[in-house]
């Protein structure tokens, strides 16, 4: 693969200080820890029966579990995708592909995504940056990012406080709804709009809502802290305090997922920043997700090997299954009808 630079230069910067810093949020939570479940003593259920299925975009998936988009553009992030989705693909999960922006600037790049040779089967998200649509990018741009990977859906991220903390940042947000409009009017798939780690407001999830998305992954607080990252790649002191002062900013995971549910009850909802274990997604779906996503864990495991991130899935999906079984929940539906009980 040629050498990286550019927007591959920064990816790889990306992938080095998730796997080697701590990039998590210093204080603020997913907010998960707040919910329980009513322990049901009588279940009438056989463990053995609990449904883990689900159904997507139409796609019918064996557990509701989605690996994260996190990478792409060099050959070490080709290695984590193809490991990441010949995992997905033998556990009938979903996965989401890094920004496609290095591949669209470099098409020699574009082998860096391509997964469908080891993962026909799964639901994957092609993913480009929403900003984009405002520095050149539109409508073609996207189907070239769809097309690239055989992708079902097209997550635009929106990342707006880690554009602002970036020295390179993309930071012209304006007249961006107009914009992601035409890309959800005019896109033969699903869009998806997805934060990368503040979550969504109610305001930010009826606009989009109103503007044709599918979807919205909340991403909210608890996980990897975009700006803690940027502070790692800051190239002057002043630019890392900068970042730094921002390492708490965030809407917590569960007032997201209850924001978008609240604000825009007809689009389907992933949950996502901060999830760490099936106990996390199930209470995600019973406050209204339909598909979780993890991404920390898997890319430390895709570090690792395949079998690495086969062991992350099952014990996500066991302990997804056993908390459905002690809650009394048979299968997903129910489970988004199982309510929680608010802990302060």
């Amino acid at each position: 693969m040629a050498e990286v630079t550019g927007t591959a230069s920064r990816k790889a910067d990306h992938i080095r200080i998730n796997l080697e810093e701590n990039v998590q949020f210093p204080s603020v939570t997913t907010g998960l820890e707040r919910y329980r479940f009513v322990h049901q003593a009588l279940p009438e259920i056989n463990l053995a029966d609990v449904d883990l299925s689900a159904r997507v975009f139409g796609r019918l998936l064996r557990a509701p579990l989605l690996i994260s988009s996190m990478t792409g553009g060099t050959e070490r992030a080709r290695t984590i995708n193809r490991t990441l989705a010949a995992a997905a693909q033998a556990a009938g999960i979903a996965m989401g592909l890094g920004s496609q922006r290095a591949a669209i600037e470099r098409p020699e790049l574009a082998e860096s995504y391509r997964v469908r040779d080891v993962a026909p089967d799964i639901l994957l998200f092609a993913n480009l940056g929403a900003v984009q649509l405002n520095y050149g990018y539109g409508l073609d741009h996207c189907r070239r990012a769809v097309e690239m990977i055989g992708a079902d859906a097209l997550i635009l991220h929106l990342n707006a406080l880690q554009e602002a903390v970036q020295p390179e940042g993309d930071t012209n947000f304006a007249g961006l709804l107009g914009k992601i409009e035409t890309v959800c009017r005019g896109l033969q798939v699903p869009v998806i709009a997805k934060e990368v780690g503040w979550g969504f407001s109610e305001k930010a999830a009826r606009q989009l809502a109103e503007a044709g998305v599918a979807a919205i992954d909340v991403a909210g607080s608890g996980g990897t802290s975009w700006s803690q990252v940027e502070m790692h790649r800051a190239n002057d002191s002043a630019a890392a305090r900068v970042a730094a002062a921002f390492a708490d900013w965030s809407i917590p995971t569960a007032e997201a997922i209850q924001n978008v549910r609240a604000a825009a009850p007809n689009v389907a909802i992933i949950a996502s920043g901060g999830l760490r274990d099936g106990l996390d997604a199930a209470k995600c779906i019973a406050l209204g997700a339909s598909l979780c996503g993890l991404a920390s864990p898997f890319l430390k495991a895709a570090a690792e090997s395949e079998d690495a991130v086969a062991a992350v899935i099952a014990e996500l999906s066991r302990v997804l299954r056993i908390a459905m079984f002690a809650a009394g929940a048979a299968d997903i539906a129910e489970l988004q009808r199982t309510a929680l009980v608010e802990v302060y």
